[in-house]
């Protein structure tokens, strides 16, 4: 591991929870000079491309395209998971240009988020993201058999502690409190953050 961050945020929550606007907002707050957002999914969709000859920016989008490949991609990435835990984690933070804080995007197995926990233990704040259902399907979920009730969905659910949750139904003013809040509390609660 040659970079060593000063914090590493990690958030989790189910599709369409808001988890990319979030690290977003945060990112914004603290000064897009001082972070990076890394996506897990990113280098797992990026080698799954490569490996099936597929068209690596439509799976990065939200379209159509990626989602005829998600429960095979699932299933592909677990494999990859069972072979190697931190394989998608060490891919994501091997990127030369990473700043200082880390805002990792979507965790979404216990396996993500102990790398992080294991391998920068006092820089490491966790964050879970939660909507409604109905919140989810007014911003283009579906529950889909075999991806929402699978463990890259449902792997964080339980068993895990959050050191912070944000509920993100909706209510700008809430999320906007909640980021100002979260951004001032993580230096406090890290222990080797000057």
């Amino acid at each position: 591991m040659d970079k060593i961050p000063e914090i590493v945020i990690v958030i989790s929550g189910k599709r369409k929870s808001g988890k990319d606007y979030v690290a977003s907002l945060m990112c914004n707050r603290i000064g897009k000079h001082l972070c990076s957002s890394v996506q897990l999914s990113g280098p797992l969709k990026k080698q799954y491309a490569e490996d099936h000859n597929l068209n690596f920016e439509k799976l990065m989008d939200s379209s159509e395209y990626k989602e005829k490949f998600r429960i095979d991609m699932i299933k592909w990435g677990e494999d990859k998971r069972t072979e190697d835990p931190g394989f998608f984690c060490r891919l994501a933070i091997s990127k030369e240009d990473l700043k200082t804080i880390w805002i990792i995007t979507d965790a979404r197995r216990k396996t993500d988020v102990e790398y992080f926990k294991e391998n920068y233990t006092d820089k490491t704040f966790t964050v879970r993201v939660c909507a409604n259902e109905s919140i989810r399907e007014s911003r283009g979920f579906i529950f889909t058999p075999g991806v929402d009730d699978a463990e890259s969905e449902c792997g964080l659910d339980e068993g895990i502690h959050w050191d912070y949750v944000i509920h993100n139904n909706d209510d700008q003013n809430q999320l906007d409190k909640d980021i100002d809040h979260l951004v001032t509390i993580v230096p406090d609660k890290l222990c080797h953050v000057t």
